[in-house]
């Protein structure tokens, strides 16, 4: 967490004083103190209908488009006519409704009523620059980052609105120590005051209740216990003992055999930790699952339930393919199908049923997915958490793994295995902040310098579709074209125009799409999964999904699908392809990290080539910037259940 370049203004220092006073008023931090009112009975689709008409007339009143009813009963309820008149700024609550557009609507239902100053506008303001924020990663906000937005949206007294919005519990606001203050022990520590959504604010305030809860509640086996090769788990046992019954635990010296027998000293030291800890980070590259492959085989071996979710299919074919021969192969699954049907089942209690989980890509948990995930692991339940640290964190706010490494809140373990060839010497390299030019003989990595924007679409296709192909032998459906962003010269839509242009010609018959394009379909926001059409007809869209999963999409779906030859780094997270053309065009030098760099060249598993119109200013973004600042309260909380300073 950074502190603010500059000084901070007289009016934030009274906004702090203001907000703890607001604190210890109220006795607590403390969720909304008023809830929507539920529902009286089952909603009728006459009553929905309804509610949507009354919205819509609600809003085109005002000047906003009919088509925010549906969203406006979503998220307002099917009262959402009556709230909307009594609070016009509750429009900004909507998707895509911005403070100058809520500020037109006020003015077109209220009239002159509708000021600057209105506590209702304050109160709307602070909650959206709160979810701004989390947008771009942040699960908290300092209150003079909050104060500074509200005087650039022009609130006439951010201070007392700020008092007001705490009071009445429409952000949640808390009080810490500075991170690294290092003072003498009679010194009261400096504090600083944060706010954050109520959401945010109790995922990891479970987060850092749920680590505990493991770490607490282990009972390790003891050796008296073992009865034979598997530790107590003989297949009589097995078979006898249900998803929520009592098991024998291994004992030490079971641990320590399965330990010694591992294939590397990164897998033995891993499995060490899991044997004394019930939560264990570990952190490495690609090559890095060969160990959790090992921890996996072991654990099997010693008769524990023991699973890997994986962020996507991608990593759970990986893995499995790791543990082929192995019966732990079949106990590989995605989050999603974890903690859904195609995990282990549930116990009694409703958690699952297993004792060891490892969880491959943690860099890519969200504050409020850990949250949920570790509300579904049992006490005594053994979680190893493996990432790589330089990679991109998650696409929803917070930075679960990098904050439980630097709290130090549990034993780590770092590979020493390290990614092979020159890709992998390339990445590693990178990791550090230097990017140096690495042996290639067999054309592994090929950086090409470009002019502009347009000569760099030009070359990535061209290598997407006849020079990867022809020369590597690649086919250019396992080649990807990885770009910063979706807009400008080169992003994501024009490269995505520019190779379907190229590679499959069409009319666009079925909303823009036809058959054989490769697409990339998104169900929820930060999740992004490969596929291709396979046709389309009345019924809507047919698309066959990289997992194997075929959809078929409405029109009003396929409005969220997008061409999928060039995607983000960001959307291709928790996969690797064959052939990788990562394209930096010089627009979007200003907003590259070590951090994506990493990320998108660690992306190709066979070759990289890179297109770049950025000069030297991409080694410099590789030197100079690790990644983008992510504020967040986890670490606070780890230290100070730990009774560290952080």
């Amino acid at each position: 967490m950074t502190q603010a370049e500059h000084p901070a203004p007289d009016r934030q220092a009274e906004a702090v004083a203001a907000l703890a006073e607001a604190i210890r008023a109220a006795g607590a931090s403390s969720g909304p103190a008023a809830e929507a009112a539920a529902p009286a009975g089952p909603r009728t689709d006459d009553q929905h209908a309804a509610a949507l008409a009354a919205a819509a007339e609600v809003l085109t009143a005002g000047g906003a488009p009919a088509d925010l009813a549906a969203p406006a009963v979503a998220a307002l309820g099917e009262g959402a006519a009556g709230e909307l008149r009594k609070d016009p700024w509750a429009v900004l609550a909507l998707p895509g409704v911005r403070p100058e557009q809520a500020d037109g609507f006020a003015r077109g239902l209220l009239g002159a009523e509708a000021g600057p100053g209105d506590p209702r506008r304050a109160a709307a303001l602070v909650p959206w620059l709160l979810e701004q924020a989390a947008l771009r990663g942040h699960s908290a906000q300092e209150i003079g980052e909050i104060v500074t937005g509200l005087e650039r949206l022009g609130l006439p007294d951010p201070a007392a609105a700020l008092q007001e919005v705490v009071v009445v519990g429409r952000v949640m606001a808390f009080q810490e120590e500075l991170p690294g203050h290092h003072g003498s022990s009679e010194e009261e520590p400096p504090t600083r005051t944060m706010l954050a959504l109520e959401r945010l604010a109790l995922a990891e305030e479970s987060l850092g209740e749920g680590l505990v809860r493991l770490q607490s509640t282990l009972v390790p086996g003891t050796d008296a216990e073992d009865t034979g090769p598997a530790a107590g788990a003989d297949e009589d046992t097995e078979a006898e003992a249900g998803p929520g019954e009592h098991r024998p635990a291994p004992g030490p010296a079971a641990w320590e055999a399965a330990a010694e027998a591992a294939p590397s000293s990164s897998a033995t030291a891993l499995i060490r930790a899991a044997a004394d800890n019930a939560l264990v980070a570990h952190t490495g590259g690609e090559a890095s699952r060969a160990e959790l492959a090992a921890l996996l085989r072991a654990a099997d071996g010693l008769g524990l339930r023991a699973w890997a979710g994986t962020w996507t299919d991608h990593g759970r074919g990986v893995l499995a393919a790791l543990l082929a021969g192995s019966p732990a192969a079949d106990r590989v699954a995605t989050l999603a199908d974890l903690l859904g049907t195609a995990g282990p089942g549930r116990t009694e209690d409703g958690t699952l049923a297993l004792d060891l989980l490892v969880v491959p890509d943690a860099q890519l948990l969200d504050a409020e997915f850990a949250a949920t995930l570790l509300e579904a692991l049992a006490d005594g339940t053994r979680l190893v958490l493996s990432g790589d640290p330089a990679q991109l964190w998650s696409a929803g706010p917070g930075r679960f793994l990098a904050d439980l490494l630097a709290a130090k809140a549990c034993p780590a373990v770092a590979s020493r295995t390290p990614d092979p060839g020159p890709i992998g010497e390339l990445v590693s390299g990178i990791s550090v902040g230097e990017l140096q030019p690495v042996d290639a003989p067999e054309k592994e990595v090929v950086v090409l310098a470009v002019q502009d924007a347009g000569e760099a679409v030009h070359r990535a296709v061209q290598l997407l579709g006849d020079s990867i192909p022809r020369a590597l032998g690649i086919p250019a459906e396992q080649v990807v074209l990885l770009t910063p962003g979706h807009g400008g010269g080169a992003g994501t839509r024009a490269l995505n125009a520019a190779a379907k242009a190229r590679l499959n010609p069409g009319p666009g018959a079925f909303g823009g799409f036809d058959p054989g394009d490769r697409v990339a379909w998104s169900p929820v926001p930060g999740t992004t999964l490969p596929g291709r059409v396979v046709d389309g007809d009345s019924t809507g869209l047919h698309v066959e999904l990289s997992d194997g999963t075929r959809l078929t999409l409405s029109p009003a779906q396929t409005a969220r699908l997008r061409h999928g030859w060039a995607l983000t780094a960001h959307q291709a997270v928790g996969r690797r392809w064959p052939g990788v053309v990562a394209v930096v065009p010089g627009d979007a030098v200003a907003g590259l990290t070590r951090q994506w760099v990493y990320t998108a060249f660690g992306r190709a598993e066979q070759h990289l080539s890179v297109v770049h119109a950025a000069g030297p200013a991409l080694a410099q973004a590789v030197a100079e910037r690790p990644a983008a600042p992510r504020t967040t309260r986890l670490r606070a909380i780890l230290a100070e259940q730990a009774g560290q300073e952080y």
